[in-house]
This record gives C-alpha cells, sequence and structure tokens, in this order.
C-alpha cells in the first residue's frame, strides 16, 4: 500500500512508521503541526506539537529513509479540540481531547487529505489492533491500551487505517526503537492535556472563560458548604481540591455529584450518591455491528479512559443509546465516552460508541 504514516516525534509513531517500511509499504512520514506558538522546548512528558517533537520526528524518518513533511493544521486542532474543550468544561461537562482529535484531526481532516493524495491508509502509532475482519481490538499491552479512544471512529475510517503496534508491549517497541537506531527510543511519553503543557487545566480554562464565582451546595441538607470561582474546574466524582467550608454532618467525604452551568452551582454529597446504574449516551458509532443497529445486547462498557469495565445491556431507542449496568459506577462524568465491548469472554472487541449524556 501507499501510506502516510503520522510521526508525533515520540517513539510509538516512528517504531509504527519503521515497521510499515519493513511489511514493503510505500511509506511516507508527516508531522503535524498542531500548535499556534510552537515551543523549542519541552518538559519532561508534558507538551507536545513542539519544534524538538518535529525535529524528531524528522530524524526519525532519515534513519527510515522515508521522505518527510510538516502539515500545519494548528487552526483546525484549536477550532475542533481546543475551542472544543473550553466549551464543553464551559457546558458542565467532562470531555476528553484525545477522542476528539483522533476523530476530527487523525482520521477525519489527515485521513481526508491522504486520501485525496492518493494514500491508501494512514499509520500511526495507537496500541490497538485491528483483526483481518477489520474489526477494532484492545492492545496485548492492556496499561497502554487505546481502544477507548480509537473507537469514535466510523467504519470508513477504520478501514483506511492501520495500527502495527497493537500486538506489542511498550517495552518491546521501545527495545525495537533501540535496535533500528531510532533516537526517540528512550524519550519520555506525553500524557496529561497535550495542549496544557504545564498541567494546569484549571489555570487554562480559568484564561479563557474568566472568573465566575457561584456556590457549592450539599445534596443532602440543601446548604451552601463552600464556594467556586468557577464550575468548570470541577468534574463528577472529584474529591480534594473542593474547597469545603462546612464539614459533612457524618464527617466523611464529599464528592462533586452534578455541575449545573445554568445556576453556576456545583453538587457535592457521599460517595454513595455517585453511584449510576444506567448511563445514556448520544451519537452512537457502531463498528462491529451494523451501522444501523437498534436492538439490545449483553456486553460490557468502559466509561472512561484506562477506567473499569462494566457487565450491561444496551440498546438504542430514537437514536440514544443506553446501557443497563449490572453493576453500578461511581464518578461517571457527561462529556466522556461511553464504549462498548464484546462480552468478557472476547470482552477485546469494539463495538460501537457514544457520548455520554447524563447517568
Amino acid at each position: 500500500m501507499r501510506v502516510l504514516a503520522a510521526m508525533s516525534g515520540g517513539v510509538d509513531s516512528a517504531v509504527a512508521a519503521a515497521r510499515a517500511v519493513e511489511a514493503g509499504h510505500d511509506v511516507t512520514g508527516v508531522h503535524l503541526a498542531l500548535s499556534r506558538n510552537p515551543q523549542t522546548f519541552r518538559t519532561g512528558a508534558r507538551g507536545c506539537c513542539t519544534v524538538e517533537d518535529s525535529h524528531d520526528a524528522r530524524r526519525a524518518s532519515d534513519v527510515l529513509g522515508i521522505p518527510f513533511y510538516v502539515w500545519d493544521m494548528a487552526e483546525r486542532f484549536h477550532a475542533d479540540v481546543v475551542d472544543d474543550f473550553v466549551a464543553e468544561y464551559a457546558a458542565g461537562r467532562t470531555p476528553n481531547p484525545c477522542l476528539r482529535c483522533n476523530e476530527k484531526i487523525k482520521f477525519a481532516a489527515v485521513l481526508d487529505r491522504a486520501i485525496a493524495l492518493g494514500f491508501d491508509a494512514v499509520v500511526t502509532g495507537h496500541h490497538a489492533r485491528l483483526g483481518p475482519d477489520g474489526l477494532l481490538r484492545r492492545s496485548v499491552d492492556l496499561p497502554k491500551d487505546q481502544s477507548y479512544v480509537l473507537a469514535v471512529l466510523n467504519r470508513a475510517q477504520l478501514d483506511r487505517s492501520y495500527f502495527p503496534l497493537g500486538d506489542s508491549t511498550k517495552t518491546e517497541v521501545r527495545a525495537e526503537a533501540a535496535a533500528r537506531g531510532l533516537g526517540v527510543a528512550e524519550k519520555p511519553d506525553s500524557h496529561d492535556i497535550c495542549f496544557i503543557a504545564d498541567g494546569d487545566t484549571r489555570g487554562f480554562l480559568e484564561s479563557r472563560l474568566g472568573s465566575a464565582p457561584g456556590d457549592i451546595v450539599d445534596s443532602s441538607t440543601g446548604e451552601v458548604v463552600g464556594a467556586h470561582g468557577g464550575a468548570y474546574a470541577y468534574t463528577v466524582g472529584q474529591r480534594k481540591g473542593l474547597g469545603l467550608t462546612v464539614p459533612a454532618p457524618d464527617g466523611r467525604p464529599r464528592y462533586v455529584l452534578s455541575i449545573t452551568p445554568k445556576t453556576n452551582t456545583v453538587t457535592v454529597g457521599p460517595a454513595a450518591a455517585l453511584e449510576v446504574s444506567t448511563v445514556y449516551a448520544a451519537k452512537p458509532v457502531w463498528t462491529g455491528l451494523p451501522a444501523d443497529f437498534t436492538g439490545e445486547l449483553d456486553c460490557v462498557v468502559q466509561l472512561r479512559a484506562h477506567g473499569e469495565t462494566y457487565p450491561a445491556r444496551v440498546s438504542v431507542a430514537a437514536g440514544e443509546l443506553v446501557a443497563s449496568l449490572t453493576t453500578p459506577a461511581r464518578g461517571v462524568a457527561a462529556g466522556q465516552a461511553l464504549v462498548v465491548y464484546r462480552p468478557e469472554a472476547d470482552g477485546d472487541v469494539v463495538l460501537g460508541s457514544g457520548t455520554i449524556t447524563h447517568t
């Protein structure tokens, strides 16, 4: 195939490109410049899209002997990922920007451009598998599995995707990079939110949404037990950093139960009040089932990245996905993805996903 290798400057994408070359494909490397103001430095594992990252991607391409280009997608990234991230928090939801980046940038904007240029597929360093049957599966390295953040992709996008790392552990990938002479073999993985290099999500949101003081209210008494500078700084299930001024009557910790932007109120309560048995999700995407699936099925669902899975019965009605959990889940936040996997006996196969709206 003629394939476009998306090269972030990290070890995973470099080895994915190397494996595509070794498999005999005609490979071209591309680095996505996603920052409007790329910095020449990187702080450990924080940040991405720096000048350093583009240089690392170019050096890896030179070692592999493949053509290399940089595509400036900063404006598209800010519109589809960064602005969406801010808007979701302002609406009281907790988005996952990696999901949105995969959906809107890497497998929409990039893939569309790649196809227009005559490429057959896009190669990435995601830790996930695509079987001969075309189904998306978990990586064999479960702690590194990224099938959850890829579950937003539709069938047409998966058919043009190539994930060479899904059968390897991260340790094996690093060892291979070193053996191939790739200088990124020991480069730290990026983590947290890539476009918030200092890790201060609250400060990032405040700089864009401003200060918006409001009340923190106890769910059982209705009493005001604290104040906040912006409801966007909180997420369902949060325990620390609440700044409560009135202790709970039983002395136990309180957790964020809900966020109501209309009244600018954060509601807190006991851990038990976080338990939910039914989760609703919008815009279902089915890749392991017919695209127009509307029936019921027993499955397992994952409700946040690297979170545990829950046995559930899932149904679709009026375009809404409903998951009835066998055992209650805690800390389920609107804005995250609900990803549906086959039942536990074969629970590595992704069937579909939706965006959580409420519980």
